[in-house]
């Protein structure tokens, strides 16, 4: 009898310890990357809203694309956005 339920307890103490799926935030950005020929785009949406595309060409230093009134973009050397850009590793 020790020995079942010793067993059953075993086999439900990896239940018990499941993480669940975390919750996102609605404020979180949406990245989408896009690749071309010469560059790529990282395009970063908040509530479905074009906020800022970082473009990464093959030559020469990376910049942003900031929406402006209309259809028009402003370039900047800077991110407007406030996110977490850690880099951990680059080779």
């Amino acid at each position: 009898m020790k020995r079942l339920l010793l067993t059953a307890l075993l086999l439900a103490s990896p239940l018990a310890q499941a993480e669940s799926m975390p919750q996102f935030d609605d404020n979180e950005p949406e990245i989408t990357i896009r690749h071309s020929e010469g560059s790529t785009f990282y395009e970063y949406r908040i509530n479905g809203e074009l906020r800022e595309i970082k473009v990464i060409p093959t030559s020469g230093p990376e910049y942003y694309l900031v929406p402006a009134e209309g259809d028009e973009f402003i370039r900047s050397d800077k991110s407007s956005l406030l996110i977490p850009k850690w880099i951990l590793f680059r080779w």
